[in-house]
């Protein structure tokens, strides 16, 4: 009897074989025949070899999702049953392989395996679950026309139906997850995409693409393209794209909006945040730590909706601050693929550097670290969960997206007070509250600009609950069924009777 194989075997074997693009159903070399490197940030060394895709293979790609989008096409024939049944086995798939996908996300992106196991690659498959049941259930409405002399003599209705080819462009902090965050709802309203993962984790997106075609998706539907920022911004710019869907930084995000120009393509934007976590004196306060210390330190700080504000009500300041504190410094930093670890390092050497900037910043401006504040280690992206304190809201650790575990402790003194400043920021993509008065956890909620607000909890996702932020965090929204919105046009019909 054969031996079966673990999944660091697993995930080997995949590491190990040839990384092209997946265009038009067919795996191929990028045009130029180049590759490029994907290195393992815990160990600074490179994984594996992918296929560098530029300009002219967006182009093929956009081609072949075009012609799967035709009238007699394959999956425009497809009825929406058969779609939703589609759907549902991709999240089979992703359940089956689970641990080696977890184990690539670990690889490529440094996370720790077990959180990819239990969060990541879960949280994947309930998503395109839950978009399996909305084929059958896009639908338009009959509409009365009230405003003619004779409004009986006409039949109004709206249709709903795909937007059209799709271009989307993914982050490295959740590979796996945000590909699925992007396919889900755009094969539910069947429409044909161009997916471009971030350059530094391009494993999982590739990966997926195998299952999708042992799923039966039909050739052309999803084509991925690995590259750099260049090919993402030929796909943006292509005026044979009907829409563009991006996560990533709010700085890139305004610049998908002036390469969209061109045709006019509809553009949805998850972006960047400062989210505050509003402690008050009231709050449970072992709740509130546990809340704060998750909101920042969960996948190493590299979280557009981390918590990296932390607002806490004197009086029991020093009590939260010390309590998150201690939870930092039993946080054990190291390898993902290590099975004890809890905290793996930061995605690469320019997002280590940057990080490191921050700090250096807060540290000249007054800032003090209570906990971290450093590098840990001399090898790899790793570094220490920090808590600033002697922070104000005019330094620049506290305004701008730091992007690593790192949080700014500030004390508050009234209700009155804190939500004109936890809403000083261009950001306004989450925010949390910690209070035993639910009345006043309402109150608060209500008056933050904030896509998402958590009430005595953080990081609580769901693919039946809208992400998405206010002011510069983005436009539309993901998951949900306003998801679907970003990828269906509606068209009125009316018909003389």
């Amino acid at each position: 009897m054969a031996v079966a194989e673990s999944p660091d075997q697993v995930a080997d074997s995949f590491v190990r074989s040839p990384h092209k693009l997946l265009i038009d159903g067919e795996w191929v070399q990028a045009a130029s025949g180049k590759t490029f490197a994907t290195l393992n940030p815990a160990t600074e060394e490179t994984l594996t070899e992918v296929a560098h895709g530029q300009a002219e293979d967006i182009e093929r790609a956009v081609r072949a999702a075009r012609k799967a989008f035709a009238d007699d096409s394959p999956w425009r024939r497809m009825n929406a049953s058969d779609r939703g049944r589609l759907i549902w086995r991709i999240a089979d798939l992703i359940e089956q392989h689970g641990d080696e996908l977890a184990m690539l996300e670990s690889l490529d992106n440094g996370k720790p395996y077990g959180v990819a196991r239990v969060a990541d690659v879960p949280l994947a498959a309930d998503l395109f679950r839950y978009m399996a049941g909305w084929p059958t259930k896009i639908e338009g409405s009959t509409v009365p026309i009230s405003a003619l002399p004779a409004p009986g003599e006409y039949l109004a209705y709206t249709l709903r139906e795909p937007v059209g080819v799709v271009g989307q462009i993914i982050p490295w902090n959740f590979p796996l997850l945000m590909a699925a965050w992007k396919l889900g709802p755009v094969l539910a309203c069947g429409c044909t995409v161009v997916l471009k993962p971030a350059e530094q984790t391009p494993l999982s997106a590739l990966r997926l693409g195998e299952l999708l075609q042992e799923a039966g998706l039909p050739g052309g539907v999803v084509n991925i393209v690995t590259g750099f920022g260049d090919a993402g911004a030929a796909l943006a710019a292509h005026d044979d794209v009907d829409k563009v869907a991006f996560t990533g930084s709010t700085e890139v995000g305004k610049l998908i909006v002036k390469a969209s120009a061109g045709n006019l393509k509809k553009v949805s934007l998850e972006l960047g945040g400062k989210s505050p976590n509003v402690v008050y004196a009231d709050a449970d306060l072992d709740a509130a730590i546990t809340g704060a210390a998750n909101g920042i330190f969960f996948n190493h700080g590299q979280c557009c909706n981390a918590g990296s504000r932390l607002y806490v009500q004197k009086g029991v300041f020093d009590d939260v601050v010390n309590g998150v504190a201690e939870v930092a410094k039993g946080i054990k930093v190291g390898p993902g693929t290590d099975a004890d670890v809890q905290m793996g390092p930061l995605i690469s050497d320019e997002q280590f550097e940057k990080v490191l900037g921050y700090l250096d910043s807060g540290h000249e401006a007054g800032a003090e670290s209570i906990v971290g504040g450093a590098r840990h280690g001399n090898r790899g992206y790793f570094v220490q969960p920090t808590i600033l304190t002697n922070t104000h809201n005019d330094m620049k650790v506290v305004r701008e997206e730091i992007f690593g575990p790192v949080v700014c402790a500030i004390p508050f003194d009234s209700p009155e007070e804190i939500v004109p400043i936890a809403n000083d920021t261009n950001y306004g993509l989450a925010a949390g509250v910690f209070t035993r008065d639910i009345s006043k956890a309402h109150r608060t909620a209500k008056r933050l600009r904030a896509g998402t607000v958590w009430i005595n909890t953080y990081h609580v996702f769901d693919a039946a609950m809208p992400f998405g932020g206010y002011k510069e965090s983005g436009w539309g929204r993901e998951m949900g069924s306003q998801v679907l919105n970003n990828y269906l046009e509606t068209k009125s019909v009316v018909t003389a009777l």
